[in-house]
């Protein structure tokens, strides 16, 4: 079910309603295809209002998230955290810290994403960022797969990952992208500042844009006759050498 377990799902008009109301943390809602739009309505602008992707989909789809309940043509997904604003990550860094972030581009996999807030956790890192569609959200397998590491790193949710660059890097911070075709290899490449590390999805890497976003792109040494390294492997890889550079300049 998408990464999502039946634990995820709010099935029916009215828990739909009063999770809205309550703030609980939702990745999106679903609603079927040619269902009544009048009592589905509300749920539609209560959604935006706070940012809350809604998705149409048809019946069929929405019956395998809701075997059990009748879902009323409407299901929301909760997510097991809640999000925080890339402001709240920025604001939380310790004085005298250099910030340093982790950006994340269309990564599907919930057991990568998992792994990835692992290291994160691990390496200190003081957030990471997603986008809001086109990747993996917060649900109960992300948590499993991080080991607990989601209760600890803050995770914000952006509607444009390369316009959140452009704002980082007017903040002062320093963007490097891993990319197969970077200039530099990674331990080349000067990452003791503050920073925010890009790291690409599981098929395609970087998209072009946030390629285009990147004061540096960084490559790791591959001399297999595989051409790419797992997600989450990449992102380790960046993130402590981020920490033996950091360790070494003070």
């Amino acid at each position: 079910m998408e990464g999502f377990s039946l634990e995820d799902v709010i099935a029916g008009r009215n828990p739909v309603k009063e999770a809205l109301r309550s703030g609980r943390p939702i990745n999106k809602i679903l609603i079927a295809e040619g269902g009544e739009p009048g009592p589905l309505r509300e749920i539609f602008s209560m959604a935006r209002r706070v940012n809350i992707p809604v998705q149409k989909v048809d019946r069929q789809r929405l019956n395998k998230f809701a075997p059990e309940t009748a879902h009323q043509g409407v299901v929301a997904l909760a997510a097991a955290r809640e999000y925080v604003e890339v402001e709240d990550i920025l604001k939380a860094v310790p004085p005298g810290e250099a910030p340093l972030l982790m950006l994340l581009d269309e990564i599907h996999d919930p057991h990568n994403l998992g792994a990835i807030l692992r290291t994160a956790e691990a390496a200190g890192i003081n957030g990471v960022v997603i986008p809001r569609r086109r990747s993996a959200p917060l649900t109960r397998v992300v948590a499993k797969s991080s080991a607990g590491a989601v209760e600890y790193v803050p995770v914000a949710r952006v509607a444009n990952l390369p316009a959140t660059m452009e704002d980082l890097k007017k903040r002062g911070l320093w963007v490097a992208g891993a990319d197969a075709g970077g200039e530099e290899l990674y331990w080349d490449a000067r990452l003791d500042g503050p920073l925010a590390l890009v790291v690409g999805g599981e098929g395609k890497g970087l998209g072009r844009l946030v390629k285009e976003r990147c004061d540096i792109l960084v490559r790791f040494p591959m001399h297999g006759r595989v051409n790419s390294l797992n997600a989450s492997v990449a992102a380790a890889l960046f993130a402590y050498e981020v920490l033996r550079q950091r360790r070494k300049a003070f």
